[in-house]
């Protein structure tokens, strides 16, 4: 993506057009209005809309048209507001809006949302020039981290060489109370890793957030806010972290994203 001086505008045939068929303007994000997007950029909808970009002053929203009377929200609508989302955030700051943002139509979207708060988000645009969100996902080897909680527990222990063996309805409340201190233990894991991974990797980040684990077996599952000219010592931080947990958690980076967990823009349509 690179950046350009285009002003875009709409027809009145056009915007008749519009309303017969029902259709509005998706919100993806406001950023500067010298970005310029790659031909062919797609968004949500069936089929998928041809993202266009609504200028005013140094500031664009992300738009495009989507039929009102369909239903948004379906899988493939959320990975591909992301997708776009994502890929703007590689090459300029974005201000992403929450999933489900619609006004009437281009003109609606300067009058209501780019004139009134131009100020405030070319303020937050440069805030965010050159950065993006990261995220660290970990999750626990099942068998290495069920080792340690038997380990480290004594009653835990006892109840596994308890079942051990032995039909699980003669063992159903022994079974029952060894699954709540097994998960005990892994949410007291949890957060002690976490920690230490937000202890690692804060050189590298400008702030962080920890997100809700996705999964029972989730060892670290953090966003963090950092300068897109650090991810490649962001990278080796996490690399180290993974060799010192090698064998018991398996690490990921995900990112360059849309700071979704920082920044979020609103609609005031």
């Amino acid at each position: 993506m690179a950046r350009s001086t285009k002003v875009s505008g709409a027809s009145v045939p056009k915007q008749a057009a519009r309303r017969e068929q029902n259709i509005a303007s998706y919100l993806y994000g406001i950023v500067p209005a010298d970005l310029e997007l790659g031909p062919g950029a797609r968004g949500l909808g069936d089929p998928a809309g041809e993202v266009q970009l609504v200028r005013h002053g140094e500031i664009a929203a992300l738009v495009s048209d989507v039929n009102v009377d369909q239903p948004l929200g379906r899988p493939g609508d959320l990975l591909a507001f992301e997708r776009l989302l994502d890929s703007v955030a590689a090459e300029a700051p974005v201000l992403p809006f929450r999933f489900g943002a619609v006004l009437a139509n281009p003109e609606a979207v300067v009058e209501e949302l780019l004139k009134p708060f131009h100020d405030q988000f070319l303020g937050a645009l440069r805030d965010l020039e050159g950065q993006a969100e990261y995220i660290v996902k970990g999750r626990y080897e099942e068998s290495a981290v069920l080792a340690e909680i038997l380990a480290e527990n004594p009653e835990a222990a006892s109840l596994r060489e308890a079942i051990r063996g032995r039909s699980e309805d003669l063992t159903r409340n022994e079974r029952i109370r060894l699954g709540e201190l097994i998960a005990a233990g892994i949410e007291a894991k949890r957060q002690m890793d976490t920690q230490t991974a937000l202890d690692a990797l804060a050189s590298h980040s400008l702030t962080a957030v920890v997100r809700e684990p996705s999964h029972e077996q989730d060892a670290v599952h953090v966003a963090m806010l950092a300068k897109t000219g650090e991810q490649r010592a962001l990278e080796k931080a996490l690399s180290q972290l993974g060799e010192r947990w090698a064998g018991r958690v398996n690490l990921r980076l995900l990112g360059p994203l849309a700071p979704y967990d920082f920044v979020v823009a609103q609609e005031q349509g």
